[in-house]
């Protein structure tokens, strides 16, 4: 078997490709949030990276498993993200609203306006939409896990699953709405509001 080769800086050829493609994915990020999915070239993700053309095509040949791949691994970071709140939640006296308040906080910031710009993106190429379509049950299959951990038995069923799913598309929703109305004061009240209706509608057994 071959010796694992290293660079002068001490990493291996699998750490130094590691590192690449995290800086391709975050600089995909960034041209979704600042560009739109139409002005994200694969050129223009190359260049803010600080990688070659001929490296980018390397990782990831096309630009639709380039953006994919970045949406996949931020949705990854999110639920990382979650998980460590795990202690915090099982502690609480509030569960089900501080569970809603964290699913409210992990789609805050430039990470939602870069998955939306892909679902949209999305309705009109095929070849996109059927990469997300690999990405969507994922992330919504994450939403289903936290709830099996933090409320045990009591989530594995088809209504936790159900709500779980609603309340992440309120919290969607909510979201986009919002950027025709960019008043946080504004967002904060009609969140608080949905977060009320959304705790009546939690399944019975997550209260008892």
């Amino acid at each position: 078997m071959p010796a694992t080769r290293t660079s002068k800086t001490g990493r291996t050829q699998e750490e130094r490709s590691a590192a690449m493609r995290a800086r391709l994915l975050d600089a995909t990020i960034d041209c979704l949030v600042e560009y739109g999915y139409s002005g994200t070239t694969t050129t223009r993700v190359a260049e803010r990276a600080g990688v070659t053309r001929g490296a980018q095509v390397h990782h990831f040949p096309t630009k639709a498993d380039l953006v994919t791949a970045a949406v996949r691994d931020i949705a990854h970071r999110r639920a990382e993200h979650a998980f460590a709140r795990m202690d915090e939640l099982a502690m609480s006296t509030d569960p089900i609203g501080d569970t809603l308040d964290l699913l409210w906080e992990i789609h805050q910031g430039p990470i939602f306006a870069a998955s939306t710009e892909l679902l949209l993106a999305a309705r009109t190429d095929p070849e996109l939409r059927a990469l997300v379509a690999e990405v969507e049950p994922e992330i919504s299959e994450v939403i289903v896990q936290f709830g099996r951990r933090l409320f045990g038995p009591q989530a594995d069923t088809s209504q936790f699953r159900h709500y779980a799913y609603t309340a992440m598309d309120t919290v969607r929703g909510l979201l986009v709405g919002s950027w025709a109305y960019p008043d946080d004061s504004q967002l904060k009240a009609r969140w608080q509001r949905a977060k009320a209706c959304l705790r009546l509608a939690a399944p019975a057994e997550l209260s008892g």
